[in-house]
């Protein structure tokens, strides 16, 4: 049985040529699934940026629709309206807006941009309405905020600045997702929050980004992939069973879709998405 489900697929721009020409494989593989968009992260610095840039045009030109995040920690009002622009110039339109991870030892951004709320004003204030946005969010909270509610408060302020929706943080616990999603329905949001579902390709560098993070690896799936050793086909068989059971309960609770973190990978997200019917 077949079924259509919205799904989409993020990368992070390649560092080298080979790189590059494996990334055009691994999108030509995904978009047999007929992903909504192919989402880009965003480095801060000069380089970076242009890699961004560079990825997106790539798959922009394969024909697909390519979504650039898009950081404002450190940024000026100039510097985003040049990179805006020049996104418009390639007939983007369609950003992941971010605040960006704060420089080490600072707890307050730097910039004229302190939140992803500014950034999301600014772009509908200078840019206008033909843009889709898409926002962070955090089903177990900020790493970096202490209280719940004031997370879910930036939260809603993000969407009243003009977000078109969400894409949350990965996560393994469900009912985080629904709790969250429950709780900014309570504050005015309406628009879609779409999981971000990571494969496990790697338990031990997934686990590496969950304690970064805050991220709750549930106790029987960490102690059971420990036990796994180096066993990689364990590994991969065990993790596709969890996240297919997480996107299987999140799609049947109403989830409006699935992002997937491919981490510039194809194997797990497809084979994931062939155990969805997708």
């Amino acid at each position: 049985m077949t079924r259509t489900i919205p799904i989409s697929f993020e990368f992070f721009p390649p560092n080298t040529p080979a790189g590059d020409d494996k990334l055009r494989g691994v999108v030509a593989e995904l978009a047999a699934l007929r992903p909504e968009f192919f989402s880009v992260t965003y480095g801060a610095g000069g380089a970076t940026r242009d890699k961004t840039l560079a990825t997106v045009r790539a798959i922009a030109a394969m024909g697909h629709e390519a979504a650039p995040h898009l950081s404002c920690v450190g940024a000026t009002r100039q510097t985003l309206a040049e990179i805006l622009a020049t996104y418009r110039a390639q007939g983007i339109r369609r950003i992941v807006a971010l605040r960006g991870d704060l420089p080490s030892g600072t707890a307050v951004a730097s910039g004229e941009f302190r939140y992803a709320a500014d950034l999301v004003r600014f772009i509908r204030e200078t840019q206008g309405a033909d843009w889709r946005l898409e926002v962070a969010a955090y089903p177990e909270y900020h790493p970096q905020q202490r209280y719940a509610a004031r997370d879910l408060d930036h939260f809603a302020a993000k969407m009243r600045a003009g977000a078109d929706a969400a894409i949350t943080q990965f996560f393994f616990n469900a009912d985080a997702y629904f709790h969250f999603v429950d709780e900014v329905r309570r504050r005015g949001v309406e628009a879609p929050i779409v999981p971000g579902i990571m494969p496990i390709h790697n338990y031990a560098r997934i686990a590496q980004f969950a304690a970064r993070d805050g991220i709750e690896i549930p106790r029987w799936v960490a102690l059971k992939m420990e036990g796994f050793m180096d066993d990689a086909a364990a590994v991969r068989d065990f993790g596709l069973d969890v996240v297919t059971r997480l996107c299987e309960r999140l799609l049947a609770g109403g989830a409006p879709g699935l992002h997937f973190y491919t981490l510039n990978q194809s194997a797990l997200a497809l084979e994931i998405c062939r155990r969805l019917g997708a």
